[in-house]
């Protein structure tokens, strides 16, 4: 669920929540949106270009919503919130109200599409955005994953090539091991198969020690059959430069010619594998890291160098700036995804809300209920 609201000073009950309409509210959207994009005076900002489609956030979710919020006789944009529904596994300053609005009215339409629970994810410092969520409509502090982010260098990342195999995996098979390894964690989306065959999932791969025999074809597609190695890394890789890019504005020129004066070191001498960082004062586009997974005692080594392998591929794709992975806090796999603590986030905050339907049992609800695996899946939809 993503929320933007413009500040007014009109009288709330002159606002009015309506789906939104492209070819009426496009421009409308677009310039709101750009407002509320603006940071503080003095520092740098990170804005997002939705590459004039309002919708790209929500869009590869088979049923989703954005609705606008409107306000006097000329009908003017003030606010607009995204939503999504879709199954998933447990694991074993508003001062008008047109945030609020927005939310009960997402909340309405998740209801009649059969959601149990609704959630939202936000920086764990936007006050404004938690305030509106916690206190004005009852939802609750749920999980706190890290967003680890690691920047695209000039230079290739050298590859164990003499210990380790990276293998692409069908995504036949690729679902097979999916709904195996994360059948236990939080937020595995029930539709699986559809992020590993949409256009914008550019492969999943996985990562063995050089003499394994595990055999990447079609014909492991029965579960009960299926034989994993005792020893892998695994990981999908989601283009989300095809649907929006950032852009760092507001830096200080000394800032701008340190980040230049690292990537012509790195561009001259890429031997030195000098950490650069990309132009991110130019639009640029991210990879999102995701269905990130490890197992046995060459698991950590075999996830570092699938790591490498999509900065590699990162490398080659022009405009490609960073690297992103978001997991949990407790999650063994954190330790094999190299990442730049200044640009990563400690806390990324997920508050979460039921829908108590009439036979609503209090022992069964995820809201209250401790985390059941260390493990949540990050659906690259959702990013």
């Amino acid at each position: 669920m993503s929320q933007r609201v413009a500040a007014e000073t009109c009288p709330p009950k002159v606002v009015v929540v309506r789906e939104f309409d492209e070819g009426r509210d496009k421009a409308a959207v677009e310039e709101m949106e750009k407002r509320c994009e603006i940071g503080q005076r003095g520092k740098p900002s990170l804005v997002t270009d939705l590459m004039g489609d309002p919708i790209c956030r929500i869009r590869h979710f088979s049923t989703h919503v954005m609705l606008v919020a409107e306000y006097g006789e000329e009908r003017r944009v003030v606010g607009v919130v995204r939503g999504c529904v879709k199954t998933v596994t447990r694991g074993k300053s508003m001062r008008l109200g047109i945030g609020t609005k927005l939310v009960q009215h997402l909340e309405k339409w998740c209801e009649r599409n059969g959601a149990e629970y609704a959630y939202m994810a936000t920086d764990c410092t936007n006050e404004p955005s938690i305030n509106l969520f916690t206190k004005k409509c009852s939802y609750a502090k749920f999980r706190t994953p890290t967003m680890l982010v690691q920047p695209v260098h000039a230079h290739y990342k050298p590859l164990p090539s003499s210990k380790t195999l990276i293998l692409p995996l069908p995504p036949q098979l690729a679902e097979l091991i999916y709904r195996r390894i994360f059948a236990n964690s939080e937020f595995f989306p029930k539709d699986i198969d559809q992020i590993l065959t949409n256009k914008l999932n550019l492969g999943t791969f996985i990562a063995l020690p050089k003499k394994s025999n595990f055999k990447c074809n079609p014909s492991n597609n029965n579960n009960n059959l299926l034989l994993l190695p005792p020893t892998f890394a695994i990981l999908s890789v989601w283009n989300t430069k095809d649907v929006f890019k950032l852009q760092l504005k507001g830096a200080s020129p000394l800032t701008y010619a340190w980040c230049a004066g690292t990537r012509a070191l790195d561009a001259y001498l890429p031997w030195l594998h000098f950490p650069s960082i990309p132009n991110v004062f130019k639009q640029f586009g991210v990879y999102f890291l995701h269905g990130l997974h490890m197992e046995g005692k060459h698991g950590l080594r075999l996830m570092k160098s699938l790591c490498a392998f999509a900065h590699n591929m990162a490398r080659d794709d022009a405009g490609c700036g960073a690297l992103v992975a978001e997991v949990a806090h407790r999650d063994p796999v954190r330790d094999g995804i190299p990442h730049w603590s200044k640009f990563s986030w400690a806390e990324d905050l997920w508050c979460i809300k039921k829908f108590t339907p009439a036979n609503h049992h209090p022992d069964d609800d995820w809201v209250t209920s401790r985390p059941a695996s260390p493990v949540i899946f990050v659906d690259p939809r959702d990013f």
